[in-house]
């Protein structure tokens, strides 16, 4: 009965990993512009050596590639909360200095003027360089991501002064992947910069894109898992006792 239990072993072990990305979507189910990208399913391989011969093991086949349709649209107000339309993302400085993208788009200034998302990665504006605000302006974004600041001190209607624009890009003909950090870069191309896609990018002002995590979706999933992990450890247990069984039918009386 060893083959059993090697079996559901390889099963517990190849499932791992889609728990534990599970999890994490769940954990994220609140979190502002987060992306699904993980999906997992078990496939029957044949497995090789000797004395394998009439052997065939379950293997996990996965992928991970960002699943980009959109989330829920959330109105907030705040001047500087912006939600990216279609596929479009945002260029920011990921912790090692690299260009990724995010869609993350609950933007701040920091206390050194740079703007910045939530997560405090710094917003890129074309070219590369961040975006700096002079301290005691008001900042809007236009829809194509234009950044402007007036000086609410000038009296009456004060123009608009161009202080930068976002990085934007269109993903609807590029793969991204997540990095360590969850943010997305180009698949095999760390720190690259997107080519322009059909798609002209652009942003919505004063709103937040919400998870395009199914909260319902993924407590069934999870639940699916929990009871095949269940399953897979009562067939080691019972392989167990068929073993022990049958050496106890062995023994001299």
């Amino acid at each position: 009965m060893d083959r059993l239990a090697f079996n559901a072993v390889v099963a517990i072990n190849e499932q791992r990993v889609a728990r534990q990305m599970t999890t994490n979507e769940l954990a994220n189910v609140s979190t502002p512009g987060f992306k699904r990208s993980f999906e997992a399913a078990l496939q029957a391989i044949k497995a090789e050596g000797p004395g394998f011969e009439s052997r065939v093991q379950p293997q996990a086949f996965t992928s991970d590639y960002i699943n980009m349709t959109p989330g829920t649209p959330m109105s907030t107000g705040r001047d500087l909360d912006i939600s990216m339309n279609d596929q479009t993302v945002l260029g920011i400085s990921a912790p090692d200095g690299k260009l990724s993208f995010t869609r993350r788009g609950d933007l701040r200034i920091n206390a050194g003027g740079a703007l910045e998302n939530g997560a405090g990665h710094l917003v890129q504006g074309e070219g590369g360089a961040p975006i700096t605000i002079p301290r005691g302006l008001m900042v809007t974004i236009s829809s194509d991501g234009t950044v402007f600041a007036t000086d609410p001190a000038q009296a009456g209607n004060a123009p608009a002064v161009t202080v930068g624009k976002l990085l934007l890009r269109d993903t609807s003909k590029t793969l991204l992947q997540r990095t360590e950090t969850g943010l997305f870069q180009v698949v095999g191309k760390p720190g690259q910069d997107i080519q322009p896609g059909p798609v002209i990018p652009s942003v919505t002002s004063r709103s937040l894109e919400g998870s395009n995590v199914n909260a319902m979706e993924v407590m069934v999933k999870m639940m699916a898992q929990s009871r095949s992990f269940e399953q897979q450890v009562n067939m080691i247990k019972e392989s167990k006792q068929i073993d022990e069984s049958g050496a106890t039918m062995m023994k001299s009386s």
